[in-house]
């Protein structure tokens, strides 16, 4: 076998067990920031479960009081892409980002262990479409060949 062949083969095998063998996301609840668990804790996700799903809140303690000191509360978790969105349209007006008020902001993303950071903006579902758009242009310069 065509040695360019076989490198692709085995690329686009990878690229689709990826996508077959279930989602992987980063998992916490309510931690006071963004390291140990939220960082170390890794769960398959369970089918139809497509999305990473993180939350961070910032506001007083659970049994609030009046100048009750104030943390974030990190949470990340396996979602769906429509359960991700719904929550996203929930908390993002309040995703203010105020010191002296209570807030929650949500992200969604697609990819393995997209979630590590937290807010960060990005996902990587944009990078698995154009992997799989290089393997396809490269797969079909190969054919071509």
């Amino acid at each position: 076998m065509d040695p360019l062949k076989l490198l692709f083969t085995i690329l686009l095998s990878g690229f689709l067990f990826n996508e077959v063998s279930g989602l992987e996301c980063y998992v916490c609840t309510n931690q006071s920031n963004n390291v140990e668990k939220c960082l170390n804790t890794i769960k398959t996700c369970e089918q139809g479960e497509d999305t990473c799903l993180t939350e961070i809140r910032w506001g007083s303690t659970p049994y609030w009081s009046e100048g009750a000191p104030k943390q974030y509360y990190v949470s990340k978790r396996c979602s769906t892409k429509s359960e991700c969105a719904a929550t996203r349209k929930r908390y993002m007006p309040y995703c203010t980002h105020i010191w002296y008020e209570d807030w929650t902001c949500s992200e969604c993303c697609r990819g393995d262990r997209c979630n590590y950071y937290i807010i960060n903006g990005s996902s990587h579902s944009q990078s698995n479409v154009l992997l799989a758009i290089g393997l396809f242009i490269f797969g079909c310069t190969i054919a071509m060949a």
